[in-house]
């Protein structure tokens, strides 16, 4: 079994990405996306995007790091995909499951799902572009406003050179309500040779068990439940080969927030470092009620050393 983490715009950079493989149990782990328009994006774009392509790719805790693209033109596509694998890129991925509006206003992600002959057109150009050892990967939903094209979706990707599929089993009507229509993954996997991954609405081991039994993946990608659980990766594996479970307790975590706060205040500007840490302890705090309580105690603070201050008391005996 592998486990991934998923790429999330605006929630999951390379800090968090930092953090969070280095709690253990994930496999991989991709960057936000990278939009492609009509040109050939810089170096500095990409490094912007994947600072881990100077470290060999791969995160403090030796963690693979994929680089993600998103666009719809094949030709620029498969030029930037090129060049970025002369950066250092182990794996491309092809991202065909944003469910953002403007993303798909501009022709982006999910809205690609109407269209299967794209999806193939994409992948035969990246994949001729891309070195013969590097993976092309791709992430798709079930579809735009319905599911009718899903499996249709799904052969075009992996017949046009994906290697890996992972499936965030929703619509992008759907956005992220819950449920996961985990049965699709299982449809998929039928008419696929390659390896699956399945994602959406695993939050815990109990998700995961009732995730495996719908579909019977092999495999699976985490993104918000992770985020929510640093550890949920860790427990899934320890549930896998039938050992205890010890989640990790909020003194174990409250470090983990510590770090990421300190490489937020060195990477990002003062003014965007507080909302990044109020960020994720509102996703802690669905697991952690001490979250929620050092969360009320910083919501209103946008003061860089006042909240040092209060993240000091919070880890005080």
């Amino acid at each position: 079994m592998q486990l991934a983490l998923a790429p999330m715009e605006g929630l999951v950079d390379h800090i968090h990405r930092d953090v969070l493989t280095r709690a253990g149990g994930i496999d991989w782990c991709v960057t936000e996306f990278i939009r492609v328009n009509d040109s050939l994006l810089p170096a500095h774009v990409f490094r912007r995007f994947a600072p881990e392509l100077a470290e060999g790719a791969v995160t403090r805790a030796g963690t693979e790091m994929r680089v993600q693209l998103l666009g719809s033109n094949p030709e620029m596509l498969a030029e930037n995909a090129a060049f970025a694998c002369t950066l250092g890129a182990p794996v491309i991925d092809l991202n065909f499951g944003c469910p953002a509006k403007t993303v798909n206003k501009s022709r982006g992600g999910a809205v690609l799902l109407k269209e299967p002959e794209l999806l193939h057109r994409i992948l035969v150009a990246v994949r001729a572009a891309v070195p013969p050892h590097i993976p092309v990967t791709a992430k798709m939903r079930l579809g735009y406003e319905n599911t009718d094209n899903a499996l249709d979706c799904a052969r075009a990707l992996a017949e046009g050179g994906a290697a890996q599929l992972v499936v965030h089993a929703r619509t992008k009507t759907d956005g992220y309500k819950p449920p996961a229509h985990w049965e699709w993954i299982a449809r998929i996997q039928d008419v696929v040779h390659v390896p699956v991954y399945a994602n959406g609405e695993i939050w815990s081991v109990a998700d995961w068990r009732r995730c495996q039994a719908i579909c019977g993946a092999a495999h699976y990608m985490l993104g918000r439940g992770l985020v929510a659980m640093p550890d949920l990766a860790v427990q899934i594996r320890a549930a896998q080969s039938g050992r205890e479970i010890v989640p990790l307790t909020w003194c174990q975590v409250l470090p983990m927030v510590q770090d990421f706060w300190q490489q937020q205040r060195t990477c990002y500007p003062q003014r965007f470092a507080p909302g990044r840490l109020k960020q994720w302890l509102v996703w802690l705090a669905r697991n952690y009620p001490e979250a929620k309580a050092l969360f009320a105690a910083v919501r209103t603070e946008s003061d860089c050393q006042v909240l040092n201050r209060l993240l000091a008391v919070a880890a005080a005996p």
